[in-house]
């Protein structure tokens, strides 16, 4: 953000609102403090970009010494910065202890909205400056094993073809994968998403529903609610979220069912083996069955409910970069082949 340290480019108008000047009556709640919409845009001087930078860094890294580093100035400088910035705001924004730095909740509602404000121009300045480049480089993506294996690997040649200047490092794990302290430029994720830094897009659901082999319903029957699972050979996966609980809805109606079974695994691969032997039913993705959902060896049980905690799919990037032109062929590539989800509704 080097154009950000020289101040040359305008910036939400923040800091010139009543409401965030200090002494100026009582300090409103955090919510009513940031989602107040500010339409007024000026030109902010360099010393007050300086410090919303030092925020920034500061929240990023938990401590003035790392973001120090990062912004190459001195822990004191820093330290004043933001202290300089909570007098301007009149709010508190980093707790700070011996050991670390805490965002208080303020802080937060804060950091979200200026690295929001702050990626939109970088994007924009980027943008205005690209038009005759070629998508080109490395590009980087952390992607989970199974669904990367599954459905991104096979694509990726497609991709490869379309821009012969890009090369791409594919790293395939089930681990936490840090995008911004791992310098990845595009990961996909699973679930609920919890990592602010990130500009995320969704992709498709990521539906879990009930299966189980043809051969086991015939032989044990077929639950038609969520409580009827009580009585059934479950195959629970502990790393499923819930756990050890089932929850299930239907519209305003939520049931939740205790999975009993001989099989318990962290596997889903191993589960959808299991299930397809007619070992029990169990509770998986849809994108994982789809070729044993076509082929008949798996059947849905409770199709009128859907598993509580499903979550999306996300293509995520790390929302301090500038989006270069690699990234964006490559968002919009992929964002164009799940359309329509590869495994069907």
């Amino acid at each position: 953000m080097d154009f950000l340290r020289e101040g040359k480019l305008p910036a939400v108008r923040l800091l010139r609102n009543p409401m965030f000047v200090a002494g100026r009556g009582k300090t409103p709640r955090p919510e009513v403090f940031f989602n107040s919409r500010l339409s007024e845009v000026s030109k902010v001087d360099g010393t007050q970009l300086g410090e919303i930078l030092a925020f920034l860094s500061a929240y990023d890294e938990g401590s003035f010494s790392a973001a120090s580093v990062v912004l190459g100035r001195d822990v004191s400088v820093i330290s004043k910065r933001l202290s300089s910035l909570e007098g301007r705001l009149g709010v508190r924004l980093l707790e700070r202890t011996t050991r670390r730095l805490s965002p208080t909740e303020a802080g937060t509602l804060f950091y979200r909205r200026m690295r929001s404000a702050l990626s939109m121009m970088d994007e924009a300045t980027v943008e205005a400056s690209r038009s005759n480049e070629v998508a080109s480089g490395l590009l980087r993506i952390a992607l989970p094993v199974t669904f990367g294996q599954k459905w991104i690997n096979p694509m990726l040649p497609t991709f490869l073809a379309a821009w012969p200047n890009v090369t791409i490092e594919a790293d395939y794990s089930d681990r936490f994968v840090d995008l911004v302290h791992e310098r990845f430029d595009v990961g996909i994720r699973l679930g609920e998403l919890a990592d602010n830094r990130l500009v995320a897009r969704r992709l498709a659901a990521n539906d879990r529903i009930a299966v189980a082999s043809p051969a086991y319903v015939e032989r044990r029957g077929l639950p038609l609610m969520p409580k009827d699972l009580a009585s059934h050979s479950c195959l629970p996966n502990p790393r499923l979220e819930g756990f050890p609980d089932w929850g299930f809805r239907k519209g305003n109606v939520i049931s939740s069912v205790r999975p009993q079974g001989r099989l318990t695994a962290n596997d889903s691969t191993s589960l959808v083996a299991a299930a397809v032997a007619g070992v029990g039913i169990t509770v998986i993705a849809r994108w994982l069955i789809a070729d044993e959902i076509s082929s008949g060896k798996l059947v849905r049980v409770l199709e009128d409910w859907t598993f509580e905690h499903s979550g999306g799919i996300h293509f995520v990037r790390p929302s301090a970069r500038y989006t270069t032109l690699k990234i964006r062929v490559f968002t919009d590539w992929l964002v164009d082949m799940f359309a329509v989800p590869p495994w069907g509704a």
